[in-house]
C-alpha cells in the first residue's frame, strides 16, 4: 500500500519517516524542532513536538502514533493520548504530545526519534440501541478482573469511585500532615 506524505518547510533535511527493520510493524516519526535548538520536557511536564510532515491516510484507513520503547524505559518518555489517532480525512501536521514520567529533564534535539505510527485498516459499525445485552461469563468485571477471581469493586474498597474522588482523599491526608 502506497501513502503520501508532504515535507513542510521546518522538516526540510530531515529524513522521511522509515519502517527501522523488515518487519517492523510502524516506521519512526522525528523532532523537526528549530536547527540547533532543543526542547526540554522537565518530569511530570508535556510538549507538543513537530514532525513536520502532513499524512494523506487512505480512505477506510487510520494511523496510530505510538511511543517508543526505548525512551518509555529509558527515559519515562512517552506519548500522551497514546495511541493517538490521526483520521483518513485529516490534513494538518501531525505532531506528537510526549509526557515526561521519568526524574530528570528530558532533552529532545531536531531530528530524535520520538514516537512511530502505525498504519491499520477501520472497521465502522452501525449502531443499534436496545434493552438487553447478552450476558458473558465475565460479565460487568473489568479494570484488570479477569483472571482474579474478584471484581474491582470487591477488591479494593476504592474501586469504582471516580479518580477525582480518591485524589480529593489524598490531598486532604497531605493536607492535614503540613499543618
Amino acid at each position: 500500500m502506497k501513502m503520501k506524505v508532504m515535507r513542510l518547510p521546518h522538516a526540510e533535511g530531515l529524513p522521511l519517516p522509515a519502517y527501522q527493520t523488515d518487519a517492523a510493524a510502524g516506521f519512526d516519526l522525528v523532532a523537526a524542532i528549530a536547527p540547533e535548538t532543543s526542547v526540554t520536557i522537565l518530569p511530570g511536564a508535556r510538549a507538543l513536538i513537530p514532525t513536520g510532515y502532513i499524512f494523506e491516510i487512505p480512505k477506510k484507513m487510520e494511523a496510530q502514533v505510538r511511543p517508543r520503547s526505548g525512551l518509555a524505559i529509558k527515559h519515562g518518555v512517552t506519548v500522551l493520548n497514546s495511541p493517538g489517532t490521526i483520521d483518513a480525512d485529516y490534513r494538518g501536521e501531525v505532531s506528537v504530545i510526549l509526557i515526561n514520567h521519568g526524574n530528570e529533564p528530558f532533552v529532545i534535539a531536531r531530528g530524535e526519534r520520538i514516537a512511530q505510527m502505525i498504519v491499520a485498516p477501520v472497521t465502522r459499525v452501525k449502531l443499534r440501541e436496545t434493552k438487553k445485552i447478552a450476558p458473558t461469563k465475565r460479565g460487568k468485571g473489568g479494570f484488570g478482573s479477569t483472571g482474579i477471581g474478584e471484581t474491582p469493586s470487591q477488591a479494593s474498597p476504592e474501586a469504582g469511585k471516580s479518580v477525582a474522588s480518591v485524589s480529593r482523599k489524598a490531598k486532604t491526608k497531605s493536607s492535614a500532615k503540613k499543618r
